[in-house]
């Protein structure tokens, strides 16, 4: 990929941004029986409030931030299956430990759903334990948290 840059995402990245959620998010519909919460997101109040950032150019992969006082909650990433294999969501989750970091925060937190079994594999590796399961609304979802050094 030629632009490996992560930058905050501006208002003409909204489209980019729903494109890329919604097709990373999209194979997930018919298996949780639902739409994921990600392709809901007010996307341009997300990017307004400055809590998107994207990479690539065109935008390829994408995460969604939301500081808290003691740890930053990745609420979302997506890639676009394009991009699949090609590092985007290594350097992204990346992104997520030194943006918490710079903000001096303890940990990162996320959540993904019990549906989503390929999440179950790839979080782990990137040093996220599970904390808990829980039933929220509709969805089975699984909490992870990320201590960092």
């Amino acid at each position: 990929m030629a632009d490996e840059r992560i930058r905050a995402a501006v208002a003409s990245d909204v489209p980019a941004v729903k494109a890329v959620t919604d097709a990373a998010y999209h194979r997930y519909i018919e298996r949780i029986g639902l739409v994921p919460v990600p392709m809901r997101a007010d996307h341009a109040a997300n990017v307004a409030a400055g809590r998107v950032f994207v990479t690539g150019e065109p935008v390829v992969g994408l995460i969604v931030l939301e500081e808290h006082d003691d740890h930053l909650f990745l609420d979302s990433i997506a890639v676009h299956p394009d991009a699949h294999g090609t590092g985007v969501g290594r350097r992204l989750l990346r992104f997520v430990d030194t943006r918490a970091r710079e903000l001096g925060l303890p940990e990162v937190r996320l959540y993904t759903n019990a549906m989503m079994w390929e999440n179950q594999k790839i979080y782990p590796k990137y040093g996220y334990e599970v904390i808990e399961r829980r039933v929220d609304g509709p969805y089975d979802r699984i909490h992870y948290r990320k201590r960092l050094d």
